[in-house]
């Protein structure tokens, strides 16, 4: 079974499908079958995809952990005033 990936027109979802022959795939968010098959790119392992691999990662922790520290900071503030 081959491994694509889709972009859904109705809700611009983008995800990856295993379709067997004569398998129409569905949206997960949206369940919509009006899909376009995207080019799917090539698995590359080298130090530099690595590296900016673990720099996006990064990325993506410090913005969730200061959502969080914001979240706890306004909940703080609400309850105290009551």
């Amino acid at each position: 079974m081959p491994l694509y990936d889709f972009h859904c027109r109705a809700c611009s979802c983008e995800f990856e499908a295993l379709v067997r022959t004569g398998d129409t795939p569905r949206c997960p968010q949206c369940g919509g079958v009006d899909l376009e098959r995207l080019l799917s790119t090539f698995a590359l392992s080298t130090d530099e995809r690595r590296q900016a691999a673990a720099r996006d990662s990064r990325k993506r922790q410090i913005a969730k952990n200061r959502d969080k520290v914001i979240a706890d900071e306004e909940y703080r503030q609400k309850h105290d005033k009551e």
